[in-house]
């Protein structure tokens, strides 16, 4: 079995680096909408945490570029999928447990290719980011228990709460909010 080259090993993680880029600015354009939709529904709280993770997303897009650029490659621009939109409220938090959980196994897998092709620092990076992918997959899916236990008496507590999150440097998972 012939030995694949350095430079065939590093394009095969510039290509999952790319992959999971694409994947993080889907997330970001999803989480933004949802934001919005739910700041005019006027669930402030929601989407207010929503906004953080989106932010968290944005720096995970960056970390992946970065690492594709210290490679030599070029970063992607285009997300992977179509944003869902106008969601109700109750579609939003299953829609992006389901996402995170996706996106944990893929980044799991994409790891394992950095770790094959001797990356040690791409490997890295993708368990960073698994970790808060985690701590997002956590955050919706106890929203969208909350959601079937106790439905509008739930959703009745949130509205009308405030949306603010400022412009501060740190996301969802970097302000501890996940945990």
């Amino acid at each position: 079995m012939e030995q694949a080259s350095k430079e065939e090993r590093r394009q095969k993680v510039i290509a999952v680096l790319n992959k999971a880029r694409a994947m993080e600015l889907h997330a970001i354009y999803q989480y933004m909408n949802q934001h919005y939709n739910l700041d005019d529904m006027d669930y402030g709280e929601l989407a207010a945490k929503i906004k953080l993770i989106a932010i968290d997303e944005m720096r995970h897009a960056e970390m992946f570029a970065e690492r594709v650029k210290e490679l030599g490659g070029e970063p992607v621009t285009e997300h992977t999928e179509k944003v869902s939109k106008g969601q109700k409220v109750q579609a939003i938090f299953p829609h992006d447990a389901a996402l995170e959980d996706d996106t944990i196994d893929i980044y799991n897998q994409f790891l394992l290719v950095c770790r094959d092709n001797g990356d040690s620092v791409s490997m890295k990076i993708f368990e960073d980011i698994i970790e808060e992918e985690q701590i997002h997959y956590n955050y919706f899916d106890n929203i969208n228990s909350h959601i079937q236990k106790l439905g509008d008496t739930y959703l009745a507590k949130i509205a009308g709460t405030p949306s603010s999150t400022g412009l501060g440097p740190s996301g969802f998972a970097v302000s501890g909010a996940g945990e």
